[in-house]
């Protein structure tokens, strides 16, 4: 699982936060953006060393690039409209992702979680943290009206309540997954019905289907992981999770999203 995951985590770095970043429109980004190699490829770096105090410093030098971009945060909140809200939170959820690596990475039982639980807390708060924020934010922007509303509402709430639940129990950890899952589902259903009509040539029209068909079915298995945790019942295990959920969220959902909003931002330059 381990090799997987840290694939699944490289993607985050190198690729899907730096292309997600330069769909923001915000100048106060551009430095980072320009700059953002010389903290990611450490981090990747640090993900297949061994635990180590090598490893943890490599992290430590991602951690600082993800503290650059949640110190831009703040400059958001002057409108707390929920697109501002979402894109808001892909700014600071990074940070979280990269403070559970630098402790996995060092060896070290952070809050008392164990270290698998910190290893997959990276790729989380990379792909259901910033990915899953940004695109609610661009699909609120893109399609006015109560529904956009409540997916860039909905994607930090249910963010937030997942991060809850490492701290409370399962119970709390299930009711941030049923808000997430209730977000991303409009998300995908906006994505389908209303972004994919406005894309220009097939390939950014299937791009934006295969983002939204995926939703579906991994958003499924985050319920059926949740609610298994939280009841006993029989559901999937982490490994099986990080090859179908992890996977499919990281190239079906966020890779082919920020893709597609790419081909459709320079569409409209």
């Amino acid at each position: 699982m381990s090799v997987l995951v840290n694939v699944i985590v490289m993607l985050g770095m190198l690729v899907v936060v730096p292309a997600g970043l330069r769909l923001m429109d915000a100048a106060e980004l551009a430095s980072i953006r320009r700059i953002w190699p010389v903290f990611a490829v450490p981090g990747a770096v640090a993900l297949w060393l061994p635990r180590s105090t090598t490893a943890a410093v490599l992290a430590g030098l991602y951690a600082l690039g993800t503290l650059a971009l949640a110190v831009q945060a703040p400059a958001r909140t002057r409108s707390l409209a929920p697109a501002e809200v979402a894109q808001l939170t892909a700014l600071v959820t990074p940070s979280v992702a990269a403070l559970a690596l630098v402790a996995e990475r060092a060896g070290y039982e952070l809050f008392g979680f164990g270290l698998t639980v910190l290893a997959l807390t990276v790729p989380h708060f990379h792909f259901a943290g910033f990915t899953a924020a940004l695109v609610a934010g661009l699909v609120c922007r893109t399609t006015p009206g109560a529904a956009g509303r409540f997916a860039a509402l909905s994607v930090p709430l249910g963010t937030l309540l997942v991060l809850a639940g490492y701290f409370l129990d399962d119970w709390a950890e299930l009711l941030g997954a049923l808000v997430l899952t209730a977000g991303m589902w409009t998300v995908a259903l906006l994505t389908w019905r209303d972004v994919r009509a406005g894309g220009r040539d097939g390939v950014t029209r299937t791009l934006l289907a295969v983002s939204a068909a995926v939703l579906v079915a991994t958003m499924l298995l985050a319920l059926s992981w949740a609610l298994g945790e939280a009841t006993g019942l029989p559901h999937p295990n982490l490994t099986w999770m990080a090859a179908t959920h992890g996977l499919g969220n990281a190239l079906g959902f966020a890779l082919c999203s920020v893709l597609a909003w790419r081909r459709l931002k320079e569409t409209t330059v």
